[in-house]
């Protein structure tokens, strides 16, 4: 008995595999990009909020700013105590890893990506910016 079975060759297989995988190409780096841009937007949000508690901290404890010190999330009376301006320390999603909620203490935003710290605290004039942003509160290209 002859089987007759009608069923695709080796070759419009591999024809559709190839396709698939030109496909793939063009779509793997466009979920990339997608992912970069979500963490940059987060991180801004972040920030946003990060401002607004200290605004109103300063606003509630006469014009003084909450004791914050380098370290990994010491954002001082903003997070500590009964949750009134931060239930937790920020996360920057952008600089990711273990450092993105590590504060330092500058006067000037960073000038190039980096991934040693989430967040720079000006404590002479109370500004904050997210790490891996620039003065504008644009995300520095990641390399």
């Amino acid at each position: 008995m002859r089987f007759t079975g009608r069923g695709f060759t080796l070759v419009e297989i591999l024809i559709v595999v190839v396709i698939l995988g030109i496909l793939a190409a063009i779509v793997v780096p466009r979920f990339a990009a997608a992912r970069t841009e979500a963490a940059a937007g987060t991180t801004y949000s972040e920030l946003e909020k990060l401002r607004r508690a200290l605004d109103v901290y300063v606003a509630r404890n006469e014009n003084t700013f909450p004791t914050i010190t380098a370290g990994n999330g010491t954002w001082g009376e903003l997070v500590a105590g009964t949750g009134d301006y931060l239930k937790a320390a920020p996360y920057n999603p952008y600089v990711g890893g273990s450092n993105a909620r590590a504060v330092i203490l500058r006067s000037t935003p960073d000038v190039a990506y980096q991934t040693t710290h989430g967040w720079i605290f000006d404590d002479t004039t109370g500004t904050i910016w997210a790490g891996g942003f620039d003065l504008n509160d644009e995300p520095i290209p990641q390399p």
